[in-house]
């Protein structure tokens, strides 16, 4: 007979069986690295490990496990594993786990990252926090419920997900899943996207928006500077007024101290380019490159739309823009010119997330959480993740956590705890003896 409720609860993570899987995982990141057109990664090869540990235990076996290995595109798999309940509809679902992984140069590393070392509580290499120690956490958590059989009325979904880490080719991850209707049935229930970092949960993500401000002036010896067009200075007078303007309209939102966010919506730039040329010679053109991280209480296309406005109101009143000295200027009447601005975005752009604070869901994280861990402490922040706001639109109760490092989350020498993981393995088992109830 399997297990109850409360032995769910009371599952913990096997150390052995977690580590010889990461290892397996890890050894496979130089080929999962995700930096197209240079390094487009084989999630297969992670895959494969994964379905080694779930398959003999599907119903394909004669095991309780329902096994998907979902292919779009050749060698990237994602893999959909279901522990089904007893009551129909009602379901709980960890997905986000990624199989591929941001790009690491092992000569900056103070260790191999394309294999697992541990030191102490650290297991390390590229991964360990984003997220292939997640992939194993999950594959563990379901194995378990696969072996010891629990009655529980909820289907428990893990989604092992393709092409998180790049966003330039569409389709053949949680996206493709989405739009074929694969993952359907989880609206029914909680959504926990387990791929951010430091146990707690992230109740907010920001918007990113990134943009290419490029300011044209008439190049000149700068001895003579009253015969040029600065486009240095119209880029710098225009940047200021472009932030005045774009503060005054997406302030500070009243929201944001709810959610805990340490920033509100910002626009800053980045860097700085020009042609080139001698010190002596005011060039022609300059660009200046940045983004906004947009609180998700703002829709990121009427930010564009704003910011284009701004552009063309300076275009057409340049005349008006504060100048730097008593012969900058951005016309030339005599001759018939006038420096002008124009403004690029960049495509892929991202939405932010609020999570639902009111859901069943972020109830059963928090008090996980808080009787794991031993404190709750949600947190915001406006970096972004991927994909999440889509699931959010699409009608998905979506909330995030995650077991890794903040701190070395796609940096060198890359690593997680042990001692972590087995915190994020008890919170997911008391989420679905939580759910039951």
């Amino acid at each position: 007979m399997g297990m109850g409720v409360e032995g769910v609860k009371a599952l913990q993570l096997d150390d052995d069986a977690f580590i010889a899987l990461l290892r397996k995982l890890i050894g496979e990141a130089k080929h999962l690295q995700n930096n197209p057109p240079e390094l487009i990664p084989r999630e297969d090869l992670a895959a494969r490990h994964v379905l080694e540990v779930l398959m003999p235990l599907s119903t394909e076996y004669g095991g309780p496990l329902v096994v998907k290995h979902v292919i779009y595109t050749e060698g990237r798999g994602n893999v959909i594993v279901e522990y089904p309940g007893t009551e129909v509809g009602k379901i709980v679902s960890f997905v986000g786990c990624h199989m591929d992984v941001v790009t690491a140069n092992p000569d900056d590393w103070e260790f191999d990252p394309f294999s697992l070392s541990i030191d102490g509580d650290k297991l390390r290499g590229r991964g360990t926090t984003d997220c292939l120690g997640h992939v194993a956490l999950v594959t563990d958590l379901m194995r378990q419920l696969a072996e010891k059989k629990p009655k529980l009325k909820s289907t428990v979904v893990a989604v092992f997900i393709a092409n998180e880490e790049n966003s330039s080719v569409v389709d053949i991850g949680v996206d493709g899943l989405v739009k074929d209707g694969l993952l359907d049935s989880l609206k029914n229930g909680p959504l926990f996207w387990i791929d951010t970092a430091d146990k707690q949960p992230c109740i907010g993500t920001g918007g990113m928006i990134s943009w290419k401000l490029t300011a044209y002036g008439k190049l000149f010896h700068s001895g003579l500077p009253h015969k040029a067009i600065n486009p240095l200075e119209l880029c710098m007078e225009a940047m200021k007024e472009i932030q005045t303007r774009f503060y005054s309209d997406f302030p500070a939102h009243p929201s944001e101290e709810r959610y805990g966010f340490a920033t509100p919506s910002t626009m800053k730039p980045t860097q700085w380019s020009y042609p080139g040329g001698g010190v002596n010679q005011i060039p022609g053109q300059c660009t200046i490159c940045g983004d906004c991280r947009i609180t998700p209480f703002y829709n990121v296309q009427d930010v564009v739309k704003k910011l284009k406005s701004y552009v063309d109101d300076i275009n057409a009143n340049i005349e008006k823009l504060g100048v730097r000295g008593p012969v900058s200027k951005y016309t030339l009447p005599e001759e018939g010119l006038r420096g002008r601005l124009t403004m690029e975005f960049d495509e892929m752009m991202m939405s932010g997330v609020a999570c639902n604070l009111d859901s069943p869901g972020f109830h059963a994280l928090a008090k996980a959480t808080e009787e794991v861990v031993g404190v709750v402490k949600p947190y915001s922040i406006t970096g972004s993740l991927p994909l999440i706001r889509e699931l959010q639109d699409e009608g998905f109760d979506v909330q995030t956590a995650g077991y890794g490092l903040m701190s070395t989350y796609h940096a060198r020498n890359e690593y997680c705890l042990l001692s972590d993981m087995r915190q994020g393995f008890q919170v997911m088992a008391n989420i679905i003896s939580r759910l039951e109830e």
